[in-house]
């Protein structure tokens, strides 16, 4: 289905019927939008921040214009703007004075500025020969009956080269087939014509037969030569009926078109850069807010922020990392995890209660700020403490919620169920007397699942031994603990192809194979994932993993470590594994989330265990 026209430079196409008049009528006008996002500042102070321009924009002269109006006093709230931009893509930053209103700002400089821009759609081609304005339909049929004329000029030249060709090698196959009589022939002629016309004649080969016997070279009479000749012959034959099949069957011409047209679209089809609000009555802050992956951090107090995921470059393993969040000495970075801005996030209590908040409702911070209270945020019982988080984009009936508790109880409920989530939240999971909910992640309903705990055991069983229930019942038996011991993690396996990574409290972490987690029924106690010792600590996290994943690490006293994941070799499951972060003395590790490698990305490589400065300050 052909959705609208898709810039290079992104931006958001603002309200469709321009768009829908272009494919109907061949003619139109597109408003095409920037993409913006704000930024709150440890001094709650907010800045616009521009990520993408509209189509034919050129950055410096909309910067420039931006100026102009700030200096002519039609824009006021503005206090500074500056350009930002580097290898990982634009950014402009526009400083807003303490009172000022950003969605406000953001309609002044729509309205004055190219930050919205109209773009014109005129579809003409020549048909025939005449100029011609098309619709998008009459534009495809147009296109497809070029394709088809190409296809059938093609066909045509192919059939008659492979015709010619076996023509040819007929003459080739009657000459070797009475070699010796063609030798005499060729011998009592006194010249090249009369030998071509006595050939001609005796084996009634065409004039052009003739000619390429004669120019054939005594090394084709040998054995292998003459089955080389007999094999091409079968081959040519076969091209010919098939070109013939083709010119005489539309049906396989049109699906010739269309897998050439599947193989243009799997060499250069990538994923679509113009968003596009329909209804441009519903166009909201959200909709102008540039999409991201941030890193979500929670301190133990109860102080969260996002900050951009680009914004730590990537260490070699045992790094000793950069400061990633200003956290007071009694508090700590204790939860993080990576979502996009257009996402949802539901928030899970260790008592069992789910609330809901809009990633891009997350204030932005800068790398040393320590984040706005999430009391604020969420309206949450305050001994309630966040335990788990899942991003959500739709709330469908086909996905579901898989949580697991720290007392080993597992429970399946469909993802729906959560989709109309109070301010005041709403009961996610029935728990039992001293049972806290741990963790929870979003499945199809068809994936292995494997819980860890803290003294270092993992249990691997298929989420279909789990029925699912309803959003308040209890759950069922995942993981049978031993003495002291409790889950500290939850996987849902996708494929066979990912490898689990474990990492320990004292900095140590390693990678194994999944295929080495055998498939057991629910309630048993599992296989050794890592040996949990006094120098490596007990196990605090777990995820699946490839080589192109990348980890983000974060310790209690707020240092974070951005590392490569094919740095860590995959070894047995009984090892202690390696060093991953080398901590400060009294420091452990708090978290780790997995985040997507950018190609262009710096790498530093060194492990020396010197401090990285961040991409962004």
């Amino acid at each position: 289905m052909f959705k609208a026209p898709d810039f290079p430079t992104g931006g958001i196409i603002y309200g469709y019927e321009g768009v829908k008049e272009a494919l109907l009528t061949g003619r139109g006008r597109v408003v095409i939008r920037a993409k913006a996002n704000v930024e709150t500042l440890k001094n709650d102070r907010e800045n616009i921040i521009i990520t993408e321009i509209p189509y034919q924009v050129n950055k410096a002269v909309l910067i420039e214009k931006i100026a102009d109006l700030v200096r002519e006093g039609k824009i006021t709230e503005i206090s500074n703007i500056r350009d930002e931009s580097d290898r990982d893509g634009m950014r402009i930053v526009i400083e807003l004075k303490r009172d000022a209103q950003p969605a406000v700002v953001l309609n002044q400089l729509f309205k004055h500025t190219q930050m919205q821009v109209t773009f014109g759609v005129i579809m003409l081609a020549l048909v025939h020969g005449t100029p011609k304005v098309l619709n998008i339909q009459e534009m495809i049929q147009h296109f497809l009956a070029h394709r088809m004329e190409v296809l059938i000029r093609r066909t045509k030249y192919e059939l008659e080269a492979a015709e010619k060709r076996a023509h040819i090698l007929e003459g080739y196959i009657i000459a070797l087939d009475n070699i010796d009589e063609v030798i005499e022939t060729i011998k009592k002629s006194k010249d090249t014509e009369t030998a071509k016309n006595n050939l001609m004649k005796k084996f009634k080969l065409s004039e052009i037969q003739a000619k390429a016997i004669l120019d054939m070279r005594l090394q084709r009479l040998t054995g292998l030569e003459r089955k080389k000749i007999e094999d091409e012959y079968k081959e040519v034959i076969k091209l010919i009926e098939r070109l013939r099949g083709i010119l005489d069957n539309e049906r396989t011409r049109n699906k010739i078109i269309k897998d050439e047209l599947l193989v243009l679209k799997e060499k250069y089809g990538d994923e679509r850069r113009t968003e596009i609000i329909k209804d441009y009555k519903e166009f909201a802050l959200e909709d102008i807010i540039a999409e991201e992956d941030v890193v979500v951090t929670i301190s133990h107090g109860g102080f969260i922020k996002r900050f951009p995921v680009s914004g730590y470059r990537r260490q070699g393993r045992g790094g000793k990392g950069v400061t990633g969040a200003g956290t007071r000495e009694d508090d700590f970075i204790e939860h993080m995890f990576v979502a996009s801005t257009h996402q949802y996030i539901l928030f899970f209590t260790d008592k069992g209660r789910c609330y809901w908040l809009k990633v891009h409702e997350v204030p932005e911070g800068g790398r040393t700020t320590k984040g706005r209270s999430i009391v604020n945020l969420l309206d949450k019982d305050k001994d309630d403490n966040i335990t788990a988080f899942v991003a959500v984009k739709e709330f469908r009936e086909d996905q579901y919620l898989i949580m697991a508790t720290e007392k080993g109880t597992i429970k399946k409920t469909v993802l729906s169920a959560y989709g109309n989530v109070r301010k005041g939240g709403i009961n996610a999971i029935n728990l039992a007397a001293g049972d806290r909910l741990i963790s929870v992640k979003m499945t199809d309903g068809k994936n292995d699942i494997v819980i860890g705990t803290s003294h270092g055991f993992a249990i691997r069983f298929n989420e279909k031994d789990v029925r699912d229930m309803g959003r308040t019942a209890t759950g069922v038996r995942g993981v049978r603990l031993g003495k002291g011991d409790h889950v500290v993690g939850l996987l849902v396996i996708r494929n066979d192809q990912t490898t689990v990574l474990v990492v320990t409290e004292k900095g140590f972490g390693k990678r194994s194979d999944i295929n080495d987690y055998r498939i057991t029924k629910r309630g048993g106690k599992g296989v050794i994932t890592v040996k949990t010792t006094d120098k490596v600590g007990k196990l605090i996290a777990m995820m699946e993993v490839v080589d192109r994943d990348e980890l983000v690490i974060i310790s209690t006293q707020g240092m974070i470590i951005r590392q490569s994941v094919k740095d860590l070799r995959v070894m047995g499951r009984n090892t202690q594994g390696v060093r991953v972060i080398r901590l400060n003395e009294h420091d452990s590790i708090a978290d780790i989330a997995r985040v997507v490698p950018e190609d262009d990305e710096e790498i530093n490589g060194n492990g020396n265990g010197k401090e990285v400065e961040p991409l962004l300050s």
